[in-house]
């Protein structure tokens, strides 16, 4: 059997002001690659890491019924420097948990954006 799938797009993000997140996550170190309004009324905003032209993005779609906000994300983000990133997401008024430090682990923490939906952010050394 070949690989039925091959790569993992784009994850979607449920938000209630889009301009609001996008302003967050871009201040975070994220770049644009694509906001436009596919039709009336939905507009899909696409953020991606900027040295990452292939991986993953983030979508930011607008919150409904079917689709609230205020959710835990699973979202893992990477960085090299962990202390620096709990420190710099805290400056940016969210709820950040504790920075997590185990021994057996690496540095960790967690934060909500603007709309309570849970981020994970790990130290990849």
């Amino acid at each position: 059997m070949t690989d039925l799938f091959t790569k993992l797009q784009t994850v979607a993000i449920p938000v209630d002001d889009q301009d609001r997140t996008k302003a967050l996550l871009e201040d975070l170190g994220f770049h644009t690659t694509m906001d436009a309004e596919l039709q009336p009324g939905f507009r899909w905003v696409e953020l991606a890491f900027p040295d990452d032209g292939e991986g993953a993005t983030l979508s930011l779609v607008t919150a409904g019924d079917g689709l609230p906000t205020g959710i835990d994300t699973g979202i893992r983000l990477l960085t090299t420097d962990a202390r620096t990133a709990h420190a710099l997401v805290s400056s940016k008024g969210l709820a950040v948990g504790e920075l997590l430090d185990w021994g057996s682990a690496p540095l960790m923490f967690s934060f909500l954006d603007h709309d309570g939906n849970r981020f994970y952010v790990s130290e990849n050394g």
